[in-house]
């Protein structure tokens, strides 16, 4: 589990390889992962926007933009963690994702949060 801290929010992330869902011999490996996201400041502020930045092993890069999260644009309230699961497919056996959160206070104040830098990695690339 990696984890950064901004002033107000940790995320951290934990990923897990879905045999059922890949396959190797066509070069396609996917991935579940978890974000949590905590609150620990004393504001809410509502997840607006992410930018997710993907990269394989091959050095294919990709860049995701939209917004919110699955669909959601949480308040995340003081003290609050939200979580979710969301996938990611590779056509490589490595990769990594990296990227920020876009976020709203009450009062209006914008600010971003950076996603710290997770690899995707298959289990038989470690042989």
């Amino acid at each position: 589990m990696q984890k950064t801290t901004h002033p107000e929010f940790q995320i951290s992330a934990k990923v897990v390889y879905i045999p059922s869902e890949s396959r190797p011999d066509q070069d396609y490996h996917f991935f579940a992962y978890k974000i949590s996201i905590k609150n620990s400041g004393s504001a809410p502020a509502q997840l607006m926007s992410r930018h997710w930045i993907i990269t394989d092993s091959r050095g294919n890069k990709e860049e995701v933009r939209g917004p919110g999260v699955m669909d959601m644009q949480p308040k995340i309230q003081p003290g609050q963690t939200f979580e979710y699961d969301s996938a990611c497919p590779l056509h490589a056996t490595t990769g990594s994702m990296k990227g920020f959160y876009h976020f709203v206070t009450e009062n209006g104040e914008s600010f971003s949060v950076e996603i710290p830098e997770f690899y995707l990695v298959a289990p038989h690339s470690l042989h």
